[in-house]
């Protein structure tokens, strides 16, 4: 009977009840999260699979901490709701719209040249916004930099010319960022894409110090980069205005590329270049393909941002920029615009080298000198004034995140330094309303007034 009772009686694994089900909610716990792992990693580039390039692009010492301080986010990269097409395809077509376009409009645009003591040429408030209407003005020459030489060697120069097809351009002074190689390229990218990374001279002698380049050599490069080195003191004393030029002169730094793409040092791609034109820019048939800032939709809330967290010194110059626009007929976002929002994110800027595209970054370039180089502030002011309208592809901050990892900037002891006026004051949330300037109230008054509805 014992033998028999041994025989019949159920596995001791199976007598515990609560050991069953731990078992089962383990393993349905791996199985759900490698599901997720492997969905995560699929739907990244809803598109047909490519050959990306396999190599590493570039090998960082230890010293440079090539991948610190990278800012998370909790968005999943699935709920992007951008479509990229079969690589192969894409490849195709780009080179086909390069070659067939000798030019996309940056020769309908004549700029103006003279010699001057700044870069941008000092315009007056009159005399920047008389070229905003470029519709049936013929000849008219645009005001666009470039009043002082360039302080880029001739030989980098020669290289920058022959890039014809699509830039990549990025910058970093005062040593402010780390250099980061993009991932998820396509095997025939590097053929199509040229990729520039302007530095200054402390930047490249912080490069020199971890043995990534060397100072004596006539050409640097690191990884897909070019590095051009920039006197930068021939430029502007600020650091955030020297990067402006390179973000927003593209089109006269690389006169015969047809696109371009610019991203902040403090990012790193992970979508294919030529994925990304075609996707936000040529599919959408926009000139210019920026994303939405992910808090701000009116121009005054990032004024008064920028003023109340100490993003720019000057607080009174910002207050004179605001009452400029306003008076000049700067309004509040509505959904009449045909804009979802006035405030980018404009860390990650594609672009087709059209007429109008050329215009805007003139202008812009324009008001930044002018006033400060927080191009957020002057961005809805230019883009609603100029003529032609820019066709402008605002995307989601979702796909922002999707396409692009952000970085924290340097954290290193001696850098950076940003030459800045006296003491910065923190600004009161009445900076704009003090009756000194009725029509940023109005402006404020309608704001809060859609905002309330």
């Amino acid at each position: 009977m014992a033998l028999i009772s041994m025989k019949t009686s159920k596995p001791l694994l199976f007598q515990s009840k609560k050991l069953c089900f731990s078992l089962i909610y383990l393993f349905t716990t791996l199985f759900l999260a490698l599901y997720t792992s492997l969905s995560n990693t699929k739907c990244l580039f809803r598109s047909s699979p490519f050959d990306p390039i396999q190599y590493s692009l570039f090998s960082y010492p230890s010293s440079y901490g090539e991948h610190k301080h990278a800012i998370p986010t909790l968005r999943s990269s699935c709920d992007s709701p951008v479509y990229f097409s079969d690589y192969a395809d894409v490849s195709k077509e780009m080179q086909e719209l390069c070659r067939n376009s000798t030019s996309l409009g940056s020769r309908t645009l004549s700029y103006m040249q003279r010699n001057a003591d700044s870069f941008g040429g000092n315009f007056s408030i009159q005399k920047r916004f008389s070229f905003f209407d470029h519709r049936s003005v013929n000849g008219t020459e645009v005001p666009c930099g470039f009043f002082k030489k360039i302080p880029i060697k001739f030989y980098d120069q020669v290289i920058m010319d022959r890039c014809d097809r699509v830039v990549v351009v990025s910058a970093i002074f005062d040593d402010h960022d780390k250099i980061r190689q993009p991932r998820g390229l396509g095997a025939q990218t590097l053929e199509s894409v040229c990729f520039f990374m302007f530095v200054d001279e402390l930047t490249l002698k912080r490069l020199d110090n971890h043995n990534m380049v060397s100072k004596k050599a006539r050409e640097h490069k690191i990884g897909v980069w070019r590095i051009v080195t920039v006197q930068s003191e021939e430029l502007y004393e600020n650091a955030a205005m020297n990067g402006v030029v390179f973000k927003y002169l593209v089109h006269r730094l690389f006169p015969n590329s047809k696109y371009s793409i610019w991203i902040d040092a403090k990012l790193q791609l992970v979508i294919d270049p030529l994925l990304l034109i075609h996707s936000l820019v040529v599919n959408e048939d926009v000139d210019v393909a920026i994303s939405k800032h992910p808090f701000f939709v009116h121009t005054m809330e990032e004024a008064m941002a920028t003023a109340r967290w100490k993003k720019w010194w000057d607080v009174d110059a910002l207050k004179t920029q605001m009452e400029t626009y306003c008076e000049n007929g700067l309004e509040p976002w509505t959904p009449n615009k045909p804009y979802p929002s006035d405030v980018p994110d404009s860390a990650l800027i594609i672009r087709k080298h059209s007429m109008a595209t050329n215009l805007f970054s003139c202008l812009l370039f324009n008001e930044l000198e002018a006033f400060n180089p927080r191009d957020q502030l002057a961005f809805a002011y230019v883009r609603d004034h100029m003529k032609p309208e820019l066709k402008l592809n605002m995307f989601d901050v979702e796909v922002f995140e999707q396409v692009a990892i952000e970085y924290r900037h340097n954290l290193n002891k001696g850098g950076p330094h940003v030459t800045v006026g006296p003491k910065t004051k923190r600004a009161s949330v009445d900076l704009f309303v003090n009756g000194s300037c009725s029509k940023c109230e109005q402006y404020l008054l309608k704001m809060w007034g859609e905002s309330h509805d």
